[in-house]
């Protein structure tokens, strides 16, 4: 057998090797009980601290926010959708931060024209041209968006 094929079936069974190796150590031993899942994985996921707290939380503080964005259009959001998780805001008031959202991109996640999602359920504008030199929230309050 030539040289070179004798180096590359080396080649092969050391990287074989390896794969099977790597596979062993990264695999979690509950791997497969419940066919191609993990089966420790809900376990896992309880154990992890719950990062968002909720609106309820939120309006203990923030009542007059609250009560501007429960009689408009974004009443069944949840502020953490656009603030982010509340938790260390909660257990630090002062050094927990909140994303204060800014931009035109953050709103035009949600409602910039996209044909895929429905006009009459989520305001939709064409941010290439609406009011293209000032922020949303100059013209609207997002807490209350038509007031």
């Amino acid at each position: 057998m030539p040289k070179h094929i004798r180096r590359l079936l080396l080649l092969f069974a050391v990287l074989i090797t390896l794969f099977i190796i790597v596979r062993q150590v990264l695999i979690p031993d509950s791997f497969g009980q419940f066919g191609h899942y993990r089966g420790l994985a809900l376990e896992e996921n309880k154990a992890h601290v719950a990062r968002y707290v909720g609106t309820d939380i939120c309006a203990e503080c923030h009542w007059e926010t609250m009560e501007l964005k429960t009689a408009d259009m974004h009443a069944e959001i949840s502020c953490e959708t656009c603030h982010g998780p509340g938790w260390k805001h909660i257990e630090e008031p002062e050094q927990g931060q909140l994303t204060i959202p800014e931009g035109r991109e953050f709103c035009g996640t949600c409602h910039s024209r996209n044909p895929a999602r429905s006009a009459s359920l989520i305001a939709q504008v064409n941010l290439s041209d609406h009011n293209i030199e000032t922020n949303c929230s100059e013209c609207h309050n997002p807490h209350a968006p038509w007031n």
